[in-house]
């Protein structure tokens, strides 16, 4: 019988391997490819078509849920577990609405990894036991985020992570004053009257690597 194959897609070395270790030991279940980052995995996946792609959200280039909306658009059968450290809901909801069929804990790597892969190689979204209340949540209010645009939450990370209108229209291919016209709509979106909240809005709620 075929192997359920995987692609694992995080910065960190050291725990990447970790995560192959587990999944190598595993019967039924194939590593076939590793990436750094989620460009490397977007160029990856136009060579090799695993069953699924478990990715860090907070990778460089581009971030896991950026990556995670790609996989769907281009690889919808292809399944999705994204690995996270944090437990807001901003994140969970970004995630569902990238299409994620699970959320892992790093901190529950060892313990749920295995329970994880053979939830989802069964058709069924994993979460881990302390995302489970944060799903309840969301189905009563979500959050403000919501009011964005794709696009948007993209523009509101960069300026987050210190970018300028310039370098942010050369990474997105779009011009200066298209970048200043989204600024002004997240801003009249969220409420927020400067930059300045923007970037407190962004960093508190986890839409952004900035500690």
């Amino acid at each position: 019988m075929k192997p359920y194959e995987v692609v694992l897609a995080d910065d960190h070395v050291i725990f990447r391997q970790g995560i192959k270790d587990i999944i190598q030991d595993l019967e039924g279940f194939q590593v076939v490819g590793e990436a750094g980052d989620g460009l490397e995995l977007l160029e990856l996946l136009k060579d090799v078509h695993p069953d699924l792609v478990i990715l860090d959200i907070s990778m460089p280039n581009l971030r896991g849920l950026e990556a995670a909306e790609e996989i769907k658009k281009h690889y919808p059968q292809m399944k999705v577990l994204l690995l996270t450290m944090h437990k807001k809901k901003s994140f969970v909801q970004l995630g569902l609405q990238a299409g994620a069929d699970g959320f892992l804990l790093k901190d529950d790597a060892d313990s749920e990894l295995i329970k994880a892969l053979e939830t989802i190689k069964h058709g069924q979204v994993y979460l881990s036991p302390l995302l489970t209340g944060i799903i309840r949540d969301l189905t009563v209010a979500e959050p403000e985020v919501e009011k964005l645009t794709k696009r948007e939450r993209q523009i509101l990370k960069l300026m987050a992570e210190g970018k300028t209108p310039q370098e942010i229209a050369e990474f997105l291919y779009i011009s200066i004053p298209t970048v200043r016209t989204h600024r002004a709509r997240i801003l009249k979106k969220l409420g927020l009257r400067t930059q300045a909240h923007l970037i407190k809005y962004a960093v508190d709620r986890g839409l952004t690597s900035v500690d």
